[in-house]
């Protein structure tokens, strides 16, 4: 059995790296996709995870903004098998994603968020 996910979004936030105990790099960071249909907008969250070099890569080149395709499978919830869900502030549902990433591609050049989607995404809406 073989599943590859594949994304193209901005990141939420700036990613976060920290080392495991035996010394291996990992950078956290939160995607948003987006589509339209039926003059909606629909965003969903994933929060990746990168390993090694490549981690900090990650941390060091990426900001809040930037654009990036990330390919690598999806983790369930350990518990439930599905996303996690959660109740944002205002009362409404979500669910985030989590994604092992194999590879992540910068789409942004060197140092350029995009201010577009910086100014659109809430810190209230990223649920985490």
């Amino acid at each position: 059995m073989y599943q590859k996910l594949i994304l193209v979004g901005n990141l939420g936030r700036d990613p976060e790296m920290r080392y495991t105990p035996d010394g291996k790099a990992v950078t956290s960071f939160s995607v948003a996709t987006s589509r339209k249909y039926n003059d909606k907008d629909e965003t969903t969250w994933f929060r990746v995870s990168v390993w090694g070099k490549q981690a900090e890569s990650c941390n060091q080149y990426l900001t809040k903004g930037s654009k990036v395709l990330v390919e690598g499978r999806l983790r369930p919830d350990a518990n439930t098998g599905a996303p996690q869900v959660f109740q944002k502030k205002d009362g409404s549902w979500g669910s985030s994603y989590e994604v092992h990433a194999d590879t992540v591609r910068f789409l942004s050049a060197r140092g350029e968020a995009n201010p577009e989607a910086s100014d659109t995404v809430d810190d209230d809406d990223i649920p985490f």
